[in-house]
């Protein structure tokens, strides 16, 4: 596996996706800063963060690391002896490693930021925050792929975006929305940054401060990575054929 992953990231050489782990969370912060600056850097940036930018630029990323590979009609890919569901593995945890250092990035940059414009969210809730983020945005790396690999990249940004959409305006709507994974990074970060999706804070009252569900919230987002993971790498697998 190792191997593989070396493989994919010399595929990123020349590309943007490297640049888009540091351009993304310093444009958030950047914006954040003149837009708000004050006490609300920290809050908006999040927000802007998890909620439109983040999950636009990652799409993104997915995207281009296909590019390659598809312009080839992935013939690279079918020369080699290897099990295509491996080789798309490797592409997933690539992109899962692109997110994570993006986050790190970030988390970085709104501690920083903080230390200048003014700190309103303590740096444990930041770290459990992020941490959290990246739990809940896994699942979106093997969709992503598929959407980029089926419909191209302009779709994959769209239909992506629009899910984002979705998850914040029926995050706290309950029943079945509870296990739509588009809802739960929105629900979750309202009782670790006290922060709704549309960027105002939570009130005192409010049962989204509730903790009780972030360990189970977990874990859903976790079973629909390792479902998206296996049935999109069954669909890759069946491109030997073609």
């Amino acid at each position: 596996m190792l191997s593989h992953l070396r493989a994919e990231r010399l595929k990123w050489r020349g590309t943007f996706i490297p640049k888009l782990a540091w351009i993304a969370p310093v444009f958030t912060i950047l914006l954040c800063a003149i837009l708000m600056g004050g006490r609300y850097f920290q809050s908006g940036a999040y927000n802007w963060w998890y909620t439109i930018l983040l999950p636009g630029t990652l799409t993104l990323a997915c995207s281009l690391a296909l590019q390659k590979d598809a312009k080839m009609k992935y013939r690279g890919l079918l020369a080699l002896p290897v099990d295509l569901r491996t080789l798309w593995a490797g592409k997933i945890i690539a992109c899962a490693g692109w997110l994570l250092a993006a986050l790190l990035l970030f988390l970085i940059g709104i501690k920083s930021g903080g230390l200048l414009l003014g700190q309103t969210i303590p740096l444990l809730n930041s770290m459990a925050g992020s941490f959290l983020i990246f739990v809940t945005f896994l699942w979106q790396i093997p969709l992503c792929l598929f959407l980029a690999a089926r419909f191209g990249l302009f779709a994959a940004v769209l239909l992506n975006m629009f899910g984002n959409v979705i998850g914040v305006v029926a995050f706290d709507s309950g029943g079945l929305w509870h296990f739509l994974p588009y809802t739960i990074t929105f629900r979750l970060m309202c009782p670790v940054l006290s922060i709704l999706p549309n960027g105002l804070p939570v009130p005192a009252d409010s049962p989204l401060s509730s903790t009780d569900m972030i360990l189970p919230d977990a874990l859903i987002s976790l079973a629909w990575f390792g479902v998206l993971s296996l049935l999109t790498a069954l669909w890759f697998r069946k491109q030997e054929a073609k």
